[in-house]
């Protein structure tokens, strides 16, 4: 099974009426797109909006697409620029406020998704004014737990082959910040455990022209929002190309592969849902394909 959402389709309605004001979201995969596990939006908050301090039963993550929101996480704001993602764990009172100016947008993960109408609450206002002490965002600082930024050099496999100054103005560098680069795909992890996501993750996806992943699925859901350029994508045997502002979504066992024909170089934000195994994430058809060729016929 799987879901494709045109960006001309993503239409932002009010939410959370009577708790925020000068704030949107459009559902991108949820459960009417055959997902179980996620819930994932596109929001949008206006200068002089807000959302007030709420938690939620569910984990959510975040990555800032434009504008520069405050998010009050547990008593402390902080202002966050394009390119900022972040984990709001299970429980954990937060609350936005909207940009100086213009309107801020982020694309939103939510796991497990959220229940639907006429089950129990998964999301709790406290209601009170919103308090908070601000402070900028310090990547460097171990208290920014549950933040991150990215930028450009981070997706450079030429810039990581130097070593990083001790004054650098990044995380320590270590297996867990590591950018994966195979077959013309480079990976840079965003949101898992090292911000404290336990249920979800989040990451940066980029092809070089000719990049390519074979058919293949998982024991997981996926989806995909395109950030820049044009990748062609196969789902259960059907073929899209998929352009900025799309979102792809596939569920667990959906045969489906990527290729970059255009040209340029294509980004992503990707989202996995649960958490995947320590093995076997991956199940490329054509290991099996080889198999069944050694072992002659099958039944």
């Amino acid at each position: 099974m799987h879901h494709v959402l045109r960006a001309g389709d993503a239409v932002l309605e009010r939410a959370y009426p009577g708790r925020a004001r000068g704030f949107r979201r459009c559902s991108l995969v949820d459960r009417a797109a055959g997902s179980v596990h996620m819930g994932l939006g596109l929001c949008a908050l206006d200068a002089g909006g807000a959302v007030e301090t709420h938690l939620h039963s569910f984990e959510e993550s975040f990555f800032v697409l434009e504008g520069e929101p405050l998010l009050v996480l547990d008593g402390r704001g902080t202002r966050l620029a394009p390119a900022t993602c972040g984990a709001v764990p299970v429980g954990v009172p937060h609350a936005w406020l909207g940009p100086a100016t213009g309107q801020a947008r982020w694309i939103e993960m939510q796991a497990p998704q959220p229940r639907g109408p006429g089950l129990p609450a998964d999301t709790f206002f406290t209601g009170g004014e919103i308090e908070y002490e601000e402070a900028p965002l310090d990547i460097r600082d171990p208290r920014s737990r549950h933040l991150f930024r990215l930028d450009d050099g981070q997706l450079d496999l030429d810039n990581l082959k130097a070593g990083a100054p001790v004054e650098a103005p990044t995380v320590s560098a270590s297996m867990a910040t590591a950018l994966l680069a195979y077959s013309g795909i480079t990976v840079k992890m965003l949101v898992d455990q090292r911000l404290d996501a336990q249920l979800a993750l989040m990451f940066m996806v980029e092809y070089q022209p000719g990049g390519v992943a074979q058919p293949h699925d998982h024991p997981l859901e996926e989806s995909y929002v395109i950030l820049e350029g044009e990748v062609e994508a196969v789902a259960d045997g059907a073929r899209y190309t998929l352009r900025e502002g799309d979102t792809f979504w596939t569920g667990v066992g959906c045969i489906h592969a990527f290729a970059n024909t255009s040209g340029r170089r294509v980004r992503w934000l990707e989202t996995a849902a649960p958490q995947p195994p320590g093995r076997h994430w991956y199940r490329f058809d054509r290991d099996w394909d080889y198999l069944e060729r050694r072992l002659g016929p099958g039944l």
